[in-house]
Parts: C-alpha cells; structure tokens; sequence
C-alpha cells in the first residue's frame, strides 16, 4: 500500500468512525449513569430520517440538524420514561425503540415523499460541505506533513470535527466536574448518592438526554454528511457495533475514540479492498464487508466477561421509605 492509498484509507477511516464515535459516546453517558441503552440503532435511524426530512422541505441543514436531535431526544425520552420513571426492562425498552424506529420512518418517509421509502438527494444547501482548514492548500506540496493535513486533518464535514472535540470534553465532563462524578456514582451506588441528597432520577434522565443529543448528532451526520438523504435501515448496524465498540473500551471515552476507529478502519478496508488474497485463497466481497460485524460478535463473546460495567446498570433505583 503507498502513500497516497494510505492517505485515501485513513481519510474513509475517519468518516465512516464518525458516526460509531458519537454514538459509542451516547451510550457511554446513558450506561455510566446505570441506564443500559441498546435502542440505540433506532435513536440514530430516527434522527437520521428527521434530519434528512427537514432539510429536504426546507432547504436548512441547521434545521435538518435540531429536527434530528429533536427525534432522537424524543425516543430518549420514551426510553427514560420506560426505565427510569415505570421501572421497566431497559433492554425491552431498547428494543422496542428500534423496532419502532424501523418501522416507523419508512413508513413516514413513503407517505410524506412517495419515494420507496427514501428521502429527495438533498441540495447543496441542505447538507454539510467539506471544511478546509486553513492553510491547507498552501501545506499540500511539503513532503509527508503537508498530503496529512491538506487530505487526511482537512477536508471533513462540521460534524467530524465536532465529534473528535467531544471526546475529550467527555472525557472532562465524566472525571473532572462534579456532575459527572455524580453521575458516574449513580451507576455505581444510587443509594448512597441519594443518601447525599443528590437526586438519582435526575441525573438519569440527564444522562439519557446526552445520549438522546449524541444519537442525534450521529444520525443527521449519516443523513446530511455522509449521504445526501435517508434511506431505509441506513444505520446498518451501527447502533450495535457502537455498543460493541463501547464494552470493547471499558466505558472510557478515549478508549473508545480508539475502539470506533478500529471499527472504522474495517469498513474502510472492505470499500477499498472488495476481493482480496491472502496465502493463494481469494476472499470474496462479502467476506470484507462482514468483517466489522464479525469483530463485533468476537468482541462481545471475548470481551463481554473481562469488561466490567457500571455495578448498578440495567437495575431501577427505588427510593426506600423512611417509617
């Protein structure tokens, strides 16, 4: 592999990461705080239709980028109010979110745009362009540093660049603020937190609302970024390999900057690499495109035991009564 192949390798590495990053940081606020969330496939389709939707009719990809919040914050919602508030089964209630997310934007999408299910190709005004940074033409015939910057650090949409800045503000947030010590005590020790007068839902519901904005961050990144439209189940497993790529990093935000990447590097390597060879046998196309999902499966069989969760998720917290 040259040096420009590199370059074009790592360039798709870091686009297709995108969305699995921001989505793994989702989950990472909603797991911490004890609320396991795997409806998070469904948030992001959710978002990515609601993105895509408005901006189509109005022509504003800033528009397209609340209304994709918005979609995902309200199916956060739900979930929060399933988990938190009635106490229910928060992996039922995960897939119930995604069910109803599949469900419901194609059938959506067929009643408002008569498309098969998609969306109109959105204009130019509708969808995020390529930010170049500065100097990055001026840098582009120095030898090594200058094809780095000007093809590789350059060149992304707005969302890229805002998803590698949340990584480290998450980081900040989660170890350095006492919101987030407390909320990573909720999903170790509610009761001893309530016992400080700290209120146990409250955070909850604040990190399922994280999770719910993260979601739709990743989802109108799918819609207004890396496509141009919703189509049916574009989310293609993402919201599960990010759940994958979240236990694979321990719940840690920069492990998990590296994990999606890896993940990332996967699926850049099946679009780059359709039929490759190795020792005389030819794999077929389909074998690289699976590559990501069967990490997946191997990270969650190997590494599910070793990773050790938050030590109250996935339990309701009932307040105890004082007699």
């Amino acid at each position: 592999m040259d040096f420009p192949t590199l370059l074009q390798v790592l360039d798709s590495t870091v686009r297709l990461a995108t969305p699995l990053l921001l989505a793994c940081l989702a989950g990472l606020f909603s797991e911490r705080s004890g609320i396991y969330d795997i409806g998070l496939e469904g948030k992001m389709l959710a978002a990515a239709f609601g993105s895509a939707a408005t901006a189509a009719v109005t022509g504003s990809v800033w528009l397209g980028l609340l209304a994709g919040i918005g979609s995902s914050m309200a199916l956060a919602g739900l979930h929060g109010l399933s988990a938190i508030t009635f106490r229910g089964n928060q992996l039922i209630s995960g897939v119930a979110i995604n069910f109803l997310a599949a469900g419901l934007t194609v059938v959506l999408a067929q009643d408002w745009f008569h498309q098969g299910g998609r969306t109109p190709t959105l204009p130019a005004g509708a969808r995020f362009e390529a930010v170049t940074l500065p100097f990055a033409e001026t840098l582009r015939p120095v030898p090594g540093l200058g094809p780095v910057y000007a093809e590789l650090i350059s060149g992304h949409t707005l969302l890229v660049y805002v998803a590698l800045a949340l990584v480290p503000v998450s980081w900040w947030g989660l170890y350095r603020t006492r919101f987030g010590l407390r909320l990573r005590a909720v999903g170790e020790n509610p009761e001893a937190v309530d016992t400080a007068g700290v209120s146990v839902p409250a955070t909850r519901y604040a990190a399922v609302a994280i999770c719910g904005a993260l979601c739709g961050l990743a989802g109108a990144y799918l819609a207004t970024s890396l496509q141009a439209g919703f189509s049916r189940d574009m989310t293609a497993g993402r919201g599960y390999i990010a759940l994958a790529a979240l236990i694979f990093a321990k719940w840690r935000p920069w492990q998990a900057l590296a994990a999606t990447f890896l993940f990332g590097l996967l699926q850049a390597m099946a679009l780059r690499y359709q039929n490759i060879e190795l020792a005389g046998v030819a794999f077929p196309a389909q074998v690289m495109d699976a590559l990501p999902y069967i990490l997946t499966v191997v990270i969650l069989a190997g590494f599910v035991g070793r990773a050790i969760p938050p030590r109250a998720g996935g339990e309701p917290y009932v307040k105890e009564r004082k007699i």
